[in-house]
């Protein structure tokens, strides 16, 4: 079976959260961690749970601008694989009206089949600036050798997102996965986050992507609506 990976971490944060944990960084050396469960691990609208729903958690050290983390989920390829664990780090630069996020990430899977080689690494440069009261944003994932090891992917993400209520945001993206040889496709989501309290989100989200049924007998990628709750402390 063919998937593709990232810490896309399922739910979409709420403005409300994001803005929190940001102000808490500025301040000097933090360490947050968030728990959550969703209907359905979706990472760059492949289905990670072979459509089943995910419980995962997190936690991570910031600097000043600098950052690091560890994030588990668990995962089902329809083989051995149990779990997914992420180590990643980074920094998040301002350029004048530009937040920028330059970082690295590292891939793991426990309990994998002998030669699955399913862990790889994967570069990020993304990029955001206020639109109103929204943000509107950019994304470039790299990796020399994919998950598999099926060779070298670049995804490139167009996201924004707004609040429309006191408590209530909306947010998506569209996205665009190249891989070495075939199977290039497009992939997008449009959620709704509800900020229940200072620990407490919810996230509404629509997938879907435009891979041929043919190329996913297993329907990973068909359309989809996945209900997330996260808590962050």
């Amino acid at each position: 079976m063919k998937s593709f990976k990232l810490a896309a971490i399922a739910a979409t944060a709420t403005l409300a959260l994001g803005a929190a944990a940001q102000a808490k960084a500025e301040d000097g050396p933090s360490v947050s961690f968030n728990v959550g469960a969703a209907s359905d691990y979706v990472f760059r609208g492949y289905s990670q749970t072979d459509s089943k729903p995910q419980v995962y958690g997190g936690a991570d050290l910031g600097v000043g601008i600098f950052y690091a983390g560890t994030w588990l989920s668990n995962v089902d390829f329809g083989d051995s694989t149990s779990m997914e664990y992420d180590l990643y780090a980074g920094f998040k630069p301002t350029l004048g009206p530009v937040s920028l996020d330059v970082g690295l990430v590292r891939y793991g899977y426990t309990n994998q089949e002998d030669g699955a080689d399913l862990d790889f690494w994967e570069g990020k440069l993304a990029g955001s600036v206020a639109a109103g009261k929204g943000t509107v944003g950019g994304a470039l994932y790299y990796t020399p050798e994919n998950f598999g090891q099926t060779g070298q992917a670049t995804y490139v993400e167009l996201n924004g997102s707004m609040p429309i209520a006191e408590k209530l945001s909306v947010s998506g993206a569209v996205g665009h996965q190249a891989l070495e040889g075939d199977g290039d496709y497009e992939t997008w989501n449009l959620g709704l986050g509800y900020a229940i309290n200072d620990v407490f989100g919810l996230d509404l989200r629509y997938w879907d992507t435009n891979v041929e049924e043919s190329n996913d007998p297993a329907k990973l990628t068909s359309a989809r609506v996945v209900v997330g709750l996260k808590a962050a402390f």
